[in-house]
């Protein structure tokens, strides 16, 4: 299994990307994404739990939102990915990066549990001015989950 990812970081792509300026614009790129992606989930989850933009119908939100947030996850995995395969033996053995890789699993099984249970279940409240509480309780967890990945995230480069 080893030799796949120092196969992977062999590869001509990954000697590019890590020996010129195309890291540091995969890392700028990755960061920008991420913040795109957070600023919609913070968003959704913020107005789902009731303490932001009372005004909006939370249908809206996600109907608005959630694309900026898909294209923003698609370019934070692209980037991702590029800054990965230039130490990838590296990072799969990083505690850091393998918490961060459970860590972005959990966040995306709670953002399925929100598209398709909870948020089905809500909408009929909404009119009356509830929230359903699985919906409220998958809000909190992506907030949490999302703070945790970026946490993750930033100790990758600093645990070897």
């Amino acid at each position: 299994m080893n030799d796949f990812w120092l196969q992977l970081e062999s590869h001509p792509l990954a000697g590019e990307i890590g020996a010129t300026a195309l890291f540091p614009l995969m890392e700028s790129l990755h960061v920008l994404s991420i913040c795109v992606l957070l600023g919609a989930i913070v968003m959704v989850d913020l107005r789902v739990l009731g303490l932001a933009a009372l005004r909006y119908p939370v249908r809206i939100m996600v109907g608005e939102l959630v694309p900026w947030a898909a294209w923003a996850f698609l370019a934070a995995n692209i980037t991702g990915l590029a800054m990965f395969i230039t130490r990838a033996s590296a990072h799969v053995q990083n505690p850091a990066f393998q918490i961060k890789m459970a860590l972005l699993l959990l966040a995306g099984l709670n953002i399925a549990l929100f598209h398709f249970r909870a948020f089905p279940a809500m909408i009929p409240g909404e009119k009356e001015g509830g929230t359903a509480l699985m919906a409220r309780l998958t809000a909190g967890l992506s907030l949490l989950l999302w703070c945790a990945v970026m946490l993750a995230g930033r100790w990758v480069g600093h645990v070897v």
